[in-house]
């Protein structure tokens, strides 16, 4: 998936159904002089309905239309006959979407299930026929109800990326690079920062015909949680990862600063995220010698407790085997 047809964040205008008029008709047939009222009652205006789409993997398709109507329900007639429901507006979003209401930001819906079906905003009641007002002392009511109205709704659509493993780390630390070496994806790839604007999804082709997600979200910096930098905009896709792999760059003076620091910003995020399993990868490590190397992992090893480690070069195929291997034991144990 490349940066430039993913959108994960859009707002839509709903419109519910009006429901149909009810029937004051009365029936008529030779022979019968006093044939009684026989209105029927009005259809239902039509619901605004989201159906998860597993196929589908971005919001893109809601740049082209931003509005979205239903019918409206049919007048009801004589013979108490019903009029036809109006026509329901169905509205396709992929697994891991949430929708809230955009005037309150409450969450109203979040997808999750391939083919589930939610009614986000229902269509108008159809008005009562005549037919349902007769009674001992009113034999002939000439009256029924009007349909009761559609709603409007302005709707916040957000697009949580289900990956198995999320990248995290500070902008320029081979996150991209990392990617597109071990996967078929074709990320932006530049020398400064926040190069990758959008998150990019790639497949990790394993052994024995396996494989598994992978995700690549914009750099993270001090403050994102606050919403500097590209903020926590980027932050909610790592919320349906498995596995976090953080990259930690071996030109840091610090790597388990740089650790604390990304941990801290997803605590300060969302505390759930640091019940998921962590894995570090060192990167550019061909950068050093032996010696630097295992200066980095006795602090590692040192400060950093339960999380296992590789030292990698994406751009010398240095220790991707390892990472591949590692990542791959982690998901499935």
């Amino acid at each position: 998936m490349t940066e430039g047809n993913f959108v994960d964040y859009v707002k839509i205008n709903v419109f519910s159904g009006n429901g149909g008029k009810g029937s004051a008709h009365f029936r008529r047939e030779k022979y019968i002089t006093k044939g009684g009222p026989d209105g029927g009652d009005g259809g239902r205006g039509g619901h605004v309905i989201f159906v998860t789409d597993k196929s589908l993997w971005t919001l893109h398709h809601f740049r082209f239309q931003k509005h979205f109507k239903c019918g409206h329900g049919g007048d009801g007639s004589g013979s108490r006959s019903t009029g036809a429901d109006g026509t329901d507006s169905l509205i396709r979003v992929p697994v891991g979407t949430v929708i809230r209401d955009t005037e309150t930001n409450n969450i109203i819906y979040e997808t999750i299930e391939d083919g589930d079906h939610k009614i986000i905003l229902e269509g108008g009641m159809g008005g009562l026929g005549n037919w349902n007002f007769r009674s001992s002392t009113n034999q002939a009511p000439r009256y029924s109800q009007p349909g009761i109205k559609g709603k409007e709704r302005k709707l916040t659509l957000e697009l949580k990326l289900l990956a198995d493993v999320g990248l995290v780390g500070f902008p320029n630390v081979g996150k991209s690079t990392l990617l597109k070496t071990i996967t078929s994806a074709k990320p932006k790839i530049g020398n400064y920062e926040f190069t990758t604007l959008k998150p990019n999804l790639g497949i990790v082709q394993y052994r024995d015909y396996r494989s598994f997600v992978m995700a690549d979200i914009p750099g993270i910096i001090e403050g994102a949680s606050d919403g500097r930098g590209l903020g926590h905009h980027f932050l909610r896709h790592i919320e349906r990862n498995s596995v976090l792999l953080f990259l930690l760059s071996t030109e840091s003076e610090d790597l388990v600063n740089q650790y604390n620091i990304l941990l801290n910003e997803l605590k300060k995020y969302n505390p759930e995220l640091l019940d998921k399993q962590r894995i570090i990868a060192v990167s550019k490590s061909d950068l050093i010698d032996d010696k630097a190397k295992l200066k980095i992992k006795k602090n590692i090893s040192k400060n950093i407790k339960n999380v296992p480690f590789e030292f990698i070069s994406s751009v010398s195929n240095i220790g991707l085997v390892e990472i591949k291997d590692l990542l791959w034991k982690v998901l499935n144990e």
